[in-house]
């Protein structure tokens, strides 16, 4: 009997996207206690100007010593939706709406976010809604809920809080979807960097305000603006872009279901808060949940590990050309 298990450079390339997921969802994660710092000093505009500028230097030099030319003009529309809604008007909905409510609605309104994206992936994008992704979507977002009402402060929350945070929601969903077929044609640095070139370019307005705020803000302060910039969007955003370009949308959105437990950890590591058991239960749903929504069908694994006359399963996360 034959071995049909996926030749040894398929299963390399799983595990690099894999892997480049996790990175993207750590520091993703990261950048809510960064935000939370950095936003004491600086208004919501001004640091999200200040990240992406300090992302699109570090994105530029790293194009330049890669060599990576300029996207052909078949990405240019996505890499510009993208970078309007999810570089500009998502960063700067985010750091506003993280002032006015506590950081347990925030992630509760923002983790919808992955729903509108399967939504809006199997609308538009033709992305499938298998029942193992769908299960998986609604054990996280169940995490995401007792995370967000274990964490809420009593009274801590404001209309325009939640609006803002739906609205990064949103914009975030949407930028996803419209940044998936560019990275059909073009690299996911050159969508990375270009995205976060027109996401600057939207924040210009605010160039008065990082300037006076950059010359009162503490080093700490801006130091978690830097760092905002370089990491949660430059490296981050480019390991999203490259497993994004090897997935479907609505499996790499429900991965992000893991950053409400991964915000837990670390807002127990570095800024002393000791989670309740409601909040450790909320966020072991969130990373179970992720595991059921990239887990594959037992029989599939089994057809393809020793079945010759099996038909391959055809969902389009197998190959990155099939969902553009």
């Amino acid at each position: 009997m034959m071995n049909h298990t996926p030749p040894r450079p398929a299963r390399r390339a799983e595990l690099l996207a894999a892997g480049a997921a996790a990175v993207t969802v750590v520091l993703w994660a990261s950048a809510f206690v960064s935000i939370r710092s950095a936003g004491e000093a600086y208004s919501p505009g001004a640091l999200a100007l200040g990240r992406l500028l300090a992302g699109a230097l570090t994105l530029g030099v790293i194009c330049l010593l890669r060599r990576e030319g300029v996207p052909p003009r078949s990405a240019w529309r996505g890499i510009a939706v993208s970078g309007l809604l999810w570089f500009g008007v998502y960063m700067v909905a985010l750091n506003w709406g993280e002032q006015q409510v506590d950081a347990g609605t925030a992630a509760l309104v923002v983790n919808t976010g992955p729903i509108l994206i399967a939504l809006l992936g199997a609308r538009l994008l033709g992305d499938p809604m298998p029942p193992r992704l769908l299960a998986g979507m609604a054990v996280s977002f169940a995490g995401a809920v007792t995370v967000g009402l274990s964490m809420s402060g009593e009274g801590g929350s404001s209309v325009l809080g939640v609006v803002l945070c739906l609205l990064a929601a949103v914009t975030y969903a949407a930028g996803v979807v419209a940044q998936k077929p560019a990275l059909g044609t073009a690299s996911p640095l050159q969508v990375t960097t270009f995205g976060c070139l027109a996401g600057a370019v939207v924040c210009l307005p605010f160039a008065g305000q990082l300037v006076h705020e950059a010359a009162e803000a503490p080093a700490s302060a801006t130091l978690n603006m830097l760092y905002l910039g370089v990491f949660p969007t430059a490296l981050a955003f480019t390991t999203w872009a490259y497993a994004l370009s090897r997935t479907t949308a609505s499996r790499m959105g429900a991965t992000t279901y893991a950053a409400p437990a991964l915000v837990v950890l670390m807002s127990w590591l570095f800024l002393g808060e000791v989670p309740a058991l409601l909040t450790l239960a909320g966020g072991v749903l969130c990373l179970a949940g992720v595991a059921v929504s990239r887990s594959r069908a037992r029989a599939a694994v089994v057809a393809r590990a020793g079945d010759p006359g099996a038909v391959p399963d055809p969902r389009p996360e197998q190959t990155p050309d099939s969902a553009r």
